[in-house]
């Protein structure tokens, strides 16, 4: 049955990104959380999905150019103020260290793609192995040759591209990184009952993001898709039990 990853945790409930939203993903039922990671100005690697901090927290200025100092003093609260000022970016290791404790998969998402970050597959494999939770993540990355990074430093982690264009016979592109997952953005062609089964006769997997509307949870759960990504995992993991009934 179709997985259900929380889109940078439950964040149609929570602030993006941040420990509540990721804690109450799991509380909902969703089987994994998909995170976004950027590196700082002293090589720690933090969760949030832009290179800015403008959008999402209290401070301004790109992630690159900021010690984590400063950073763990933001107020990663965004438009969620009220219920939750004063939460903060967590670091990976914050959140691997919660996943150590229960049973969900974990999809990193390698902001890489506008900065390359040196040495950023490094750092974040070393913190996996560390939690010893290799076979529970997905790394997913627009820059597609960072994932051929990842797969020479860490085969046994399974790679997943990110791509909001259509691609041509998509097995083959994937196998040539490798990478067993395919995460196209939800209205395109690629995201199709008809890709789903393509992909499965290769042992790849379709997962696409963002899916929000009911009645596109239904479609892709019935057409056999591995997955989707969510910002509402509550509503998915009932959606999913209606398909199942």
């Amino acid at each position: 049955m179709t997985n259900i990853f929380a889109h940078r945790g439950a964040s149609g409930d929570c602030p993006e990104n941040t420990m509540p939203a990721f804690k109450k993903a799991i509380e909902d039922g969703a089987d994994g959380i998909e995170l976004d990671v950027q590196m700082t100005k002293d090589g720690r690697i933090v969760v949030i999905h832009d290179e800015t901090l403008d959008r999402t927290t209290s401070l301004k200025g790109f992630v690159k150019d900021t010690a984590y100092d400063k950073i763990r003093t933001a107020d990663a609260a965004g438009k969620w103020k009220d219920a939750f000022k004063g939460v903060r970016i967590p670091l990976l290791s914050d959140v691997l260290r919660f996943a150590e404790r229960a049973d969900f998969l974990i999809n990193i998402e390698l902001k890489n793609s506008v900065f390359r970050y040196e040495g950023m597959e490094e750092e974040v494999i070393k913190k996996v192995r560390y939690y010893g939770l290799e076979k529970r993540v997905i790394f997913s990355s627009f820059n597609h040759e960072s994932l051929a990074v990842c797969h020479a430093l860490a085969p046994e982690i399974e790679r997943a591209v990110l791509t909001m264009d259509v691609l041509y016979r998509p097995e083959r592109y994937l196998a040539a990184i490798p990478a067993s997952g395919y995460h196209p953005k939800l209205g395109t062609p690629a995201v199709s009952a008809e890709v789903i089964k393509h992909l499965a006769k290769h042992q790849a997997a379709l997962r696409p993001f963002t899916v929000n509307r009911p009645e596109d949870m239904k479609q892709l759960m019935k057409a056999g898709a591995d997955a989707i990504f969510t910002d509402y995992p509550k509503l998915a993991v009932s959606i999913k039990e209606e398909c199942r009934s």
